[in-house]
């Protein structure tokens, strides 16, 4: 059995991870860590979590943390960085935070406050990349991994397999997503109250200032072989939990409809959690909350030279506690899907 410790337990991403460890066959849990809510018994937080009610919250130190096979870090950012330093080469580390996802320095300045930390294998395993393979190559035996955004997670899906293939230009890339609420945490925020959210939704972010851009540019690059860039837009919407991306770029001239689908046909046929729908389906949240799944649908609109690609995940669980676990699994060497294949809750 694995040993797994998670740190920022309180919060909606560690609960998350918590939630989808319980059912992992080859896992137990170590230690749950948190910040201000040590102390607090973890059912009073987490009542869903029934089986885990009774364990107490640690502080986040490494002393309580060492020892573990692995460590899931859901902290706020720029809070890693020293945790994860104190702890040996002989823990995994998986981050569900940005401290270490970009590779750029100057990208990381212009958009976050705090100092640079370095960058960690990065936990896309489904990334289609120039010249053929994944991102999944570089996440084997790996003890240090930055799980990816919630919102790049959505768009690089959506996307990559027209840039890995060479199908879509690199300049004039837009998106416009929408999320749930618990994107932005379980901390209290007056416009994420429930009077001020349901029946509404609203941009934010707005004129490239959303900190997930770089990434965003970060990851379809790789996936081109260029540069890419891109203009995003993130909007809340009246919902706890998903995403739903909805991404536009030009085609390169001369390839048809059928060219399209087939790059992302083929970036897809064998993965085992995204899944490019049957033409004329269009991906909805709904399918994919509660589940590490990704559903995936593209348009060639012939009138502009755009292709459009949408994409839906759940936030919490493919972008992010899932993931988190999808990389712990190629960390440790188990099968990729263990403890993942759950499905989707409807209605």
């Amino acid at each position: 059995m694995v040993s797994v410790a998670v740190a920022g337990a309180s919060g909606y991403a560690g609960g998350e991870a918590l939630r989808w460890l319980l059912h992992h066959p080859e896992v137990t849990i170590g230690a749950v860590t948190a910040g201000g809510n040590a102390g607090s018994r973890l059912g009073d937080i987490h009542p869903h979590l029934f089986h885990l009610a009774d364990r107490v919250l640690d502080e986040t130190t490494a002393d309580v943390l060492a020892g573990h096979d692995v460590v899931v870090l859901a902290l706020p950012h720029g809070h890693s960085a020293a945790v994860a330093e104190a702890l040996g080469d002989d823990t995994v580390v998986i981050d569900c935070g940005a401290d270490f996802r970009l590779r750029s320095e100057s990208a990381w300045t212009t958009f976050y406050d705090t100092p640079y930390a370095g960058s960690w294998a990065y936990g896309l395993p489904e990334l289609a990349l120039t010249g053929g393979g994944s991102g999944r190559v570089a996440l084997a035996g790996q003890n240090r991994i930055a799980v990816p955004g919630c919102y790049p997670t959505a768009v690089t899906l959506a996307l990559a397999p027209g840039f890995a293939a060479g199908v879509v230009q690199t300049d004039d890339v837009v998106v416009v997503a929408a999320s749930g609420t618990s994107g932005a945490g379980k901390s209290l925020k007056p416009h994420l109250l429930g009077s001020e959210v349901m029946g509404s939704m609203s941009p934010y972010g707005v004129g490239g200032g959303h900190r997930h851009t770089p990434e965003i540019e970060q990851n379809l690059g790789a996936a081109a072989g260029s540069p890419v860039t891109v203009s995003f837009t993130p909007t809340l919407a009246p919902m706890p939990r998903g995403i739903l991306a909805t991404c536009t770029a030009k085609v390169v001239p001369g390839v048809s409809a059928a060219q399209v689908r087939e790059a992302w046909h083929a970036a897809y046929e064998n993965e085992t959690f995204v899944h490019l729908l049957q033409p004329g389906t269009w991906p909805t949240t709904a399918h994919v909350i509660g589940s590490n799944h990704v559903t995936v649908q593209i348009a060639l609109d012939e009138r502009v030279g755009r292709v459009v690609a949408v994409a839906a995940i759940d936030n919490l669980a493919k972008g992010t506690a899932g993931a988190a676990v999808q990389c712990l699994n190629l960390a440790v060497g188990l099968p990729e899907s263990t403890g993942l294949l759950g499905s989707g809750v409807a209605p």
